[in-house]
C-alpha cells in the first residue's frame, strides 16, 4: 500500500468577484477556459511519473468558483486525474461550488464523474448581507442549490458561512446559522469576515465604513461553537464542524502537515520535503505548461526545525492539538518551556490538557495567532540555548 497524497486543482474563474475576496480569481475570462483545461492536463500528465509509489486518497477541486468551468471540463479533468493517478477506491473528491451556478445537471455529471463531495458558498441567509458584499445568489438559490445536491445524490455536504458581514448583528448571525442547521448540511465551515488589504471592501473600510468589531465577532464565535455543539457538528479546527465521520479530509492534510500537491495558478504544493508554489497568473500559466517555459514561483527545502514550528502552527488550529513525545520524537525539541507556556494557557481558560495531549479552547482559538506566536518565540529561543554550546564547542561560533 503506499503512501498517501492530496491533490488540489485551483479554478480560477469566477462571474463576479466578491468584495472582501484575495483569493486568485478571475471574472470575465471564459475565452480562456479551453486553453486552461489542456495546459491543466498537460500539467497532470507531466506530474504524475514523479508521483509514482503514492496513492492519492483526496482530490479538492478549489477556486474561484469550480461551478462556473462547465460539467464536461470538470468531468474530463477528473478523468485524467484518475488516469494518471493511483486514486483509492474510497478518496475524498469535493468540488467548491457557489448557489447561482449549481444546478442539478452540473452536479449529476460531476457526482457520476466521481466527486462525493459539494462545498456550498452559502456565506448568509440574509439577502442584505449577500448583497453587502457583492454577493451574486440569495438565500432562496441556496435552498435551491442544496435541493439539486441531493436530488444529485450528493451525500456529503458542506456549507461555508461568514461572520462579521457589513451590517450584521448577533440576530442576523443566529439566523443564518439556524438556517444552515435546516438545511442539513454534514459539515459547516465558519470563517469570521477579514479585511484583506487591496480588496474592495479594504478601500470601504478606509473610507470609513464600520464592520462588525472584533467583541461582536467574538460574541458570534463563541455563540456559534456552543449552538452547532448543541445540533450535533463536532468542532475539529477554529472554523470547521462536522458530523461524525464528515470531518474534510482533504483540509485535514494541510492543518496535520501531510504531503499534497496543487495544480494552477498561485496553487501551492508540500511534497518531497519541499514547499513550492507556481505563478500566480492564468496566462502566464497556460503560456508556461504549454509553452516548456518555467511555471513554479517560488520552492524551498523545509528543514526539520521549521517542520517544528509548523506543527505547532497547525496542530494548534485542531481539535487533536499537540503531543508531547509527539513533539520530541519528530523534531528532537524541548518541549518543556512550550509546556509551561500552555500551562499558564490552561489557567486562563484558553488551553485544555488530556492526558500529554494540548488543545486550544474556543476562547483561546480566538487568539490563536498570538496564543501560536508566543509559543514559536519560546521554541526558537529554546532552539537556540541547545545549539550555541554545541556550536561553541566545535568552534564555529565564539
Amino acid at each position: 500500500m503506499g503512501e498517501k497524497l492530496g491533490v488540489y486543482i485551483h479554478i480560477p474563474f469566477c462571474k463576479a468577484k466578491c468584495d472582501y475576496c484575495d483569493f486568485y480569481s478571475l471574472p470575465d475570462r471564459e475565452g480562456t477556459m479551453d486553453d486552461y483545461l489542456k495546459a491543466l492536463i498537460a500539467h497532470i500528465q507531466e506530474t504524475a511519473p514523479l508521483c509514482r509509489g503514492w496513492q492519492v486518497d483526496t482530490i479538492y477541486f478549489g477556486g474561484g468558483t469550480p461551478s462556473v468551468f462547465g460539467a464536461k471540463r470538470m468531468v474530463s479533468l477528473l478523468k485524467e486525474v484518475r488516469r494518471r493517478f493511483d486514486v483509492t477506491r474510497d478518496a475524498e473528491i469535493t468540488c467548491e461550488a457557489n448557489p447561482e451556478s449549481a444546478d442539478r445537471k452540473f452536479l449529476t455529471a460531476i457526482r457520476r464523474a466521481g466527486v462525493n463531495r459539494l462545498s456550498l458558498g452559502m456565506q448568509s441567509a440574509c439577502d442584505g448581507e449577500l448583497r453587502a458584499v457583492h454577493r451574486l445568489h440569495d438565500f432562496e438559490q441556496v435552498t435551491k442549490a442544496v435541493s439539486a445536491a441531493r436530488k444529485a445524490k450528493v451525500k456529503n455536504l458542506s456549507l461555508d458561512l461568514i461572520y462579521g458581514l457589513p451590517g450584521q448583528e448577533m440576530k442576523s448571525w443566529e439566523k443564518s446559522v439556524e438556517a444552515a442547521l435546516a438545511l442539513e448540511p454534514q459539515h459547516l465551515s465558519c470563517y469570521g469576515l477579514k479585511v484583506e488589504p487591496g480588496t474592495p471592501l479594504d478601500g470601504r473600510v478606509m473610507r470609513g465604513e464600520v464592520l462588525p468589531d472584533d467583541d461582536q465577532q467574538a460574541d458570534m464565535y463563541l455563540w456559534m461553537v456552543d449552538r452547532l455543539s448543541k445540533a450535533g457538528y463536532a468542532q475539529y479546527e477554529i472554523s470547521n464542524f462536522a458530523r461524525p465521520g464528515f470531518q474534510s479530509r482533504h483540509n485535514l492534510k494541510y492543518w496535520m502537515g501531510r504531503p499534497y500537491i496543487g495544480f494552477g495558478p498561485g496553487a501551492h504544493s508540500d511534497f518531497g520535503g519541499r514547499r513550492y508554489s507556481f505563478v500566480r497568473d492564468l496566462d502566464k500559466y497556460i503560456a508556461a505548461i504549454l509553452g516548456g517555459g518555467a511555471v513554479i514561483e517560488n520552492s524551498e527545502l523545509i528543514p526539520r526545525r521549521e517542520r517544528g514550528g509548523e506543527y505547532l502552527m497547525l496542530r494548534l488550529r485542531t481539535a487533536r492539538g499537540i503531543e508531547e513525545w509527539e513533539y520530541r520524537r519528530e523534531y528532537s525539541m524541548n518541549f518543556d518551556p512550550l509546556e509551561q507556556k500552555l500551562e499558564e494557557y490552561e489557567r486562563r481558560g484558553w488551553a485544555a490538557r488530556k492526558d500529554r495531549r494540548w488543545r486550544l479552547t474556543p476562547q483561546g482559538f480566538l487568539i490563536s495567532n498570538q496564543l501560536i506566536s508566543d509559543l514559536l518565540i519560546l521554541q526558537e529561543v529554546s532552539t537556540l540555548e541547545t545549539t550555541l554550546p554545541r556550536l561553541r564547542a566545535e568552534g564555529k561560533v565564539k
